[in-house]
């Protein structure tokens, strides 16, 4: 086939469309975090001394103190908060943003399939962001300031640096929380067709060691907060085959049955009979 320049610029119109499209979005996108991001800045001290509460309540009362070594970093530690904050308060308009643009190519059907997804992954993450917060936190700190003690006369004292602790709340609360996506992975990949129940069960041994090693990468150093990662993720693992197993049974009531074949020679024989 010749090669024709009109072939190329019959398709650029809706390319540019789209690109127009996508641009737009994306300067609602991160307008929507600008603003945030200001708010939250003017109320960095505000929303870290929400965070920092963990660690107070891990101390004994009157006890414990955070410092900060380089003059500019309570600084970046505001600016890192109200980013960090920025992005949670702004999530659903850029959630609503990219769905805005992707749901036009998508038919009624797929829209309604991927709805309950959109609708799942904010509340499966403020679940595991919540569970790091108010029991995974205070129980793992007050083990780490555990370790604080008096040897050869010298004390021993936790000093946490404000960059270093922030980071760590941080590290406790994205990991928590995308970890507690799982049940919205398995059911996109089953949608997709690219795993099914049935291997997931065989594959179960597998998994539950796969979890642990996951759990140990993304947490502290420290048993109890592995666990405490580790089992929820069981759970939901368990609770996703569940679910797959409910969504096959509806699938398989919904297919359409095949009607007999006309002619058949087993149900003429069976007639001439």
């Amino acid at each position: 086939m010749a090669f024709n320049i009109r072939d190329i610029d019959e398709t650029q119109a809706p390319l540019l469309d789209h690109l127009i499209e996508l641009r737009k979005r994306l300067v609602r996108a991160f307008a929507a975090l600008g603003i945030a991001f200001a708010v939250c800045l003017y109320f960095a001290r505000d929303i870290f001394a929400i965070l920092v509460r963990p660690l107070a309540v891990a101390f004994p009362p009157g006890q414990g103190k955070l410092i900060y070594t380089k003059l500019y970093e309570a600084f970046f530690v505001d600016i890192k908060v109200a980013l960090f904050a920025a992005f949670f308060v702004s999530f659903p308009v850029i959630a609503n943003q990219l769905w805005a643009f992707v749901a036009p190519g998508l038919y009624a059907r797929e829209k309604k399939a991927f709805l309950p997804f959109l609708f799942a992954t904010p509340i499966l993450f403020t679940l595991g962001a919540s569970l790091a917060y108010f029991v995974v936190m205070p129980t793992a700190f007050k083990y780490f300031l555990g370790f604080q003690h008096t040897s050869a006369g010298l004390q021993q004292e936790a000093l946490p640096a404000m960059g270093d602790y922030l980071d760590l709340v941080m590290r406790f609360i994205f990991a928590f929380g995308a970890a507690f996506l799982l049940p919205v992975l398995l059911l996109l990949l089953q949608r997709a067709g690219l795993v099914t129940r049935v291997q997931l069960v065989g594959a179960r041994r597998y998994v539950i060691v796969a979890i642990f090693i996951a759990a140990a990468v993304i947490t502290p150093p420290d048993v109890i907060s592995q666990f405490a990662l580790a089992v929820p993720l069981l759970a939901l693992f368990e609770g996703t085959l569940l679910l797959m197993r409910i969504n096959e049974g509806r699938a398989a009531r919904n297919a359409p049955q095949e009607p007999e074949a006309e002619g058949d020679p087993a149900s003429e024989a069976t007639d001439g009979a």
